[in-house]
């Protein structure tokens, strides 16, 4: 019996064919080969090791070599492609959206005339003397997350970062792109409380609120443990002295409780994963700014960043492992005892995009083709997120078919994204494809046998090719220089 005649799935397949033809329309030059290479992406049987072997596949009608021709010389509206997956229907924490960004690298250690490359931090699995760099393209990916425990994330987003980008003006940059278009798509209505983004230590969560101060937008990040911030500053009292009030309180150090003030709120929950969860909350924490690193290009007082600070701690993580504390910051003040709950609670699902990572990279393949041009790596990750897009349409639709060694899904419990993909080649064809039938060509000569090749490719450095500067002088002496001409610009040489 086919898949479609089941009850209750109608706006499903509705909703996945009336996506395809979307997607198909954000396509240009080379949109027939571009589609068929996301259906065989689609409904392969396994992982994707090298894109060439999707070109085996039925679904994809055409040559290997129309599969390298769609990346490196197709043309793919971008823009058009994030307000069709804004557009979709996005999952909601009790009627309040939850954003979470991070960074996944593609890394590219062997190729040496790829532009465009950073060093990426890569973790080890014994700790950080393992830690190492390897050259890559960092990928900063923005995704919708489900209130429920999931592998299922909605990605909406992704930049890839440059030498020249400043991480943290790109993230914000894309995290305001992101809430401008669901307030133009109508996900967001006045009324609705502020879109929650949470994000793991590696973001200055700090700087981000403040950037993004203008938008409905609640930032929760991580601290490190040995960060030092201020309480609110005390009342003033008369001093028959005189001088300036003081503009922050005592210091409040995450390392040394002996500094820590009573909590404005403590809430205790059970949690069947994690044990008994203490939750402590203190309002109104900030840092104490100085002009440098980020807020060395603002000129006149620094602003002060107060929000909620909450330390979270629970008897023990998955597998009976030691759970030291994690320290929160949100940028909302005056938190409720749901409040806080709803925050921390909200930062643990934040690593369900680490199995959207892990699925891209493991299955999709994301990591896997060996492109020399960075835009063409573009059009195979905006590839992969619009195969990733299909799969969690289709997942009302899909059957399970577990292999016999595999564990039976129990009831009520979503099928994995890759069980679905795994049944996606069933539901094809009563989709329809709008990609066009390919029509019979010859191949082209190439070079000619025992010729040489007398245009080698460049070869490009790693790493950033702009500094920031580290002190006011030389802040002062960088905007001079800009604003001179450049025949009275004088170059100092060290």
């Amino acid at each position: 019996m086919s898949v479609l005649l089941r009850a209750g799935e109608g706006d499903a397949f509705t909703e996945l064919s009336r996506f395809r033809t979307a997607f198909y329309g954000c396509l240009s030059a080379r949109a027939d080969a571009f589609f068929d290479l996301a259906d065989a992406l689609l409904c392969a049987d396994g992982p994707t090791r090298t894109p060439v072997e999707l070109s085996l596949l039925a679904e994809h009608q055409r040559g290997y070599g129309s599969l390298y021709g769609a990346l490196n010389h197709g043309r793919l509206d971008a823009d058009a492609l994030r307000d069709l997956l804004i557009s979709l229907p996005l999952p909601r924490f009790g009627g309040r959206i939850v954003l979470t960004v991070d960074v996944s690298p593609w890394l590219r250690s062997d190729a040496a005339c790829s532009p465009d490359r950073l060093f990426c931090l890569v973790h080890g699995r014994n700790g950080r003397s393992s830690d190492h760099v390897v050259p890559g393209w960092p990928y900063s990916f923005v995704a919708a997350l489900t209130p429920d425990r999931t592998s299922w994330t909605q990605v909406l987003d992704t930049v890839r970062l440059g030498p020249t980008d400043d991480a943290a003006a790109v993230t914000a940059d894309q995290l305001r792109a992101v809430v401008e278009r669901l307030i133009a798509a109508g996900q967001w209505q006045r009324d609705d409380r502020d879109i929650l983004v949470v994000m793991d230590a590696g973001y200055d969560v700090m700087r981000l609120a403040w950037v993004l101060r203008d938008l409905p937008v609640e930032l929760v990040g991580r601290l490190r443990s040995d960060r030092v911030l201020r309480l609110p500053k005390p009342p003033r009292v008369y001093d028959p002295r005189g001088g300036r009030p003081p503009k922050h309180g005592p210091e409040f150090r995450l390392a040394k409780p002996e500094t820590w003030p009573e909590p404005a709120v403590v809430t205790f929950n059970d949690t069947p994963r994690y044990g008994k969860a203490e939750a402590r909350a203190w309002d109104r924490v900030h840092p104490r700014l100085t002009h440098r690193s980020a807020w060395i290009d603002l000129d006149g007082e620094l602003p002060l960043v107060e929000g909620t600070l909450i330390r979270l701690k629970v008897d023990h993580l998955p597998g009976d492992r030691d759970a030291p504390p994690v320290w929160l910051w949100s940028s909302a003040t005056g938190a409720a005892l749901d409040d806080v709950d709803f925050v921390w609670s909200c930062y643990l699902r934040r690593f369900d995009l680490e199995h959207t990572f892990r699925l891209f990279k493991q299955s999709l393949g994301w990591a896997r083709p060996r492109l020399r041009d960075p835009r063409a790596a573009d059009r195979w990750t905006w590839l992969v997120i619009a195969a990733h897009t299909q799969l969690r349409l289709a997942l009302p639709l899909a059957a399970d078919q577990r292999k016999p060694w595999e564990k039976t899904t129990r009831p009520g419990t979503a099928l994995t994204p890759t069980r679905v993909r795994r049944g996606f080649r069933n539901i094809r064809p009563h989709l329809g494809s709008p990609a066009r039938a390919p029509k019979p060509t010859r191949p082209g000569p190439g070079r000619p046998p025992g010729s040489k090749n007398r245009h080698p490719a460049t070869r490009y450095d790693v790493g950033k090719t702009v500094k920031r500067p580290e002190t006011l002088i030389e802040r002062d002496r960088t905007r001079s220089q800009r604003s001179q001409p450049p025949t009275q610009r004088v170059t100092t040489r060290c």
